[in-house]
This record gives C-alpha cells, structure tokens and sequence, in this order.
C-alpha cells in the first residue's frame, strides 16, 4: 500500500483529504497524535517515512515541511500557496495541457492550485496560448465562494447561532488589490500584469463561480465569442473539466449546484460585443481537495478519480 502522511489534518483542506483517504484500501495513512503533530522530530520521520506527503499548511510551514526532506522518493503535495510559481515544481492542473499531465505523472513536488486561480486561470490561460487574446490583456474579474473556504474559524463564525447579521449577505474583500493567489493568476495564465480581482464570501457553505468579463474589442483582431467557444469545447471534453454549452438554471447560475463535486464546469455567455467566461466547481472540491487528491492519483499512476465525486456534466 502507499504511505501517505498529511502534514496539517487539522484544517479544513488537510480534514478532507484525511476522509477521503481513509476509507481507501490502497493507502496506509501515517499519523499523529494531537501533541506530537506540531513536533518537527516527528513530522521529519513521518514525511520521511512516507511514499507521499500532502501539506496543509501556512505558507510557512509548508516551507519548513520541504525543508525536512532528506530522501529523493517522497512525493510532496503542497496545497499552500508557497511553491505554485516556484521553478522545479509542478503546478497541479493536469487538465491545462498534456506537458502540466505527463509532469505530474513523474514529479516529486506538485504545488495544488489555489481556488479562485483553478477557475481564472482555466479560462484565461488556454485563451492566451491559443492566440485569442495577447499577455498585455488587462483583464478584470470577480468570483463568489462558500464560506468554507475562508477556513475553520470562518466556518465557525457562519454557524453560530448568534452570528453578526452582517454575515447573512455576500462580503467583498481583497479591497487594497492583495490576494495570495493573483501571482499564480498571472504567471500559470501566461499574463504580463494581474487582473482586478474581486472575490465575495457568501452565506452557503461551498461552491464557487468565477467570472471574467471581456469585450469584443479585447481579443485580437480576427477572433470572436465563437472561437472561444471552440477552443474550450476542444480543449474542456474529461470528466474533470468540461465545457458547456450553457449552465444557467432559469437565466441564473447558481454558485452551489457543483457543492461537494471534484470536477468543473466552464462556459461561455453574453454576445458579440460583451463575452463573460464563467467557470463553476467546489472550492473545496476541484478548487482544494479534489484536485490534491486527483494529483495524487496520476503520480501513483491510477486512475485519476479514484476516491473523487465527479458530477455528470
């Protein structure tokens, strides 16, 4: 069986990788009792000790974990933000490309996608590539998330009974322009400047939409709604990322409906003057754990949706 040691499975990311794993007849979990599980002798053995080791930590911490490692077999799997720019690391979106696939099948750091970047940068990057749009494009966007991925106390907060009133209603933030993940927005997108981001925390537990408004005018000269259409139906076909036609309920989207689902769903609305590409997932799902999980599974050289909830799109 393969040793697995999830450094961190006390937050919520390192709490879901935890259940999924345990019920899975191919993984040994190591563990770590609550006093020792902060001690860096005893993390240094079990990262050691172990075939794969997912970090669910601080950035810092996360740095610390790497820097224990003292054999060349142990796959690190850092659901920080700390590695996902860094050169040596694969960055873990399988779904970008064949070359981003074959490097996690043989990679012995993977640096799992932030959230609201898995959605920005599906959209963008593969728009940037195929010529669509150039690496000067100023791009703006905004995305709505569960209060999930605000953490353990965040969740808390949301289901006391005697919460803030202030709560019950979406919550901008980000305000001065600073997010952890606009970096990896830029680089893995292949973009000169980052976007405006405007991210809201909503009172439901989880699921995200991000959404990237364009102009006609800011695609390069030749291209259209339609070959944006044509790029990700060709490119978006696997059960992890699929292009839809349309995903609206009514004329509306709601941001739940791919709430406790490990895959993502992406589309394209608006008309020939006005373009908004929309992408739909779990932040806690293809945004987080699913998509450490699903890294795991091409680096063991399985399938990948072993232990995964994939919704049928």
């Amino acid at each position: 069986m393969t040793k697995v040691f999830i450094d961190g499975s006390a937050g919520t990311t390192g709490l879901r990788i935890f259940d999924r794993l345990s019920t899975r007849k191919d993984i040994e979990l190591i563990t770590l009792s609550d006093d020792l599980r902060k001690d860096p002798v005893a993390r240094k053995e079990a990262i050691n000790s172990s075939d794969i080791s997912f970090l669910c930590l601080p950035d810092a911490a996360a740095m610390e974990s790497v820097s224990l490692v003292v054999n060349d077999n142990t796959i690190i799997i850092d659901t920080s933000t700390a590695h996902r720019t860094n050169e040596g690391w694969t960055y873990g979106f399988p779904e970008l490309s064949e070359s981003f696939r074959e490097s996690l099948r043989t990679s012995k750091r993977i640096a799992v996608p932030g959230c609201y970047a898995s959605g920005f940068i599906a959209l963008v990057k593969p728009l940037v590539d195929d010529g669509i749009i150039s690496e000067d494009t100023l791009i703006s966007c905004h995305a709505v998330s569960g209060y999930s991925g605000a953490g353990k106390n965040a969740i808390a907060q949301y289901e006391d009974e005697g919460r803030d009133p202030l709560l019950g209603a979406p919550r901008e933030y980000a305000l001065t322009q600073q997010h952890k993940h606009l970096k990896e927005m830029r680089i893995i997108s292949g973009l000169k400047s980052e976007p405006i981001f405007c991210p809201y925390i909503c009172d439901y537990y989880s699921g995200m939409v991000m959404t990237v408004p364009l102009f006609s005018k800011d695609l390069n000269e030749g291209k259209t709604l339609e070959d944006i259409k044509a790029l990700y139906k060709e490119k978006y076909n696997s059960e992890f990322v699929m292009y839809k036609e349309a995903m609206d309920e009514s004329g509306f989207v709601s941001a739940n409906k791919m709430s406790g689902k490990d895959n993502m769903e992406v589309t394209v609305c608006g008309n020939d003057d006005r373009i908004l590409l929309i992408a739909r997932y779990d932040n806690l799902g293809k945004g987080a754990s699913g998509a450490a999980i699903e890294c795991m599974n091409i680096a063991l050289g399985i399938d990948a949706s072993i232990g995964l909830d994939i919704e049928e799109v």
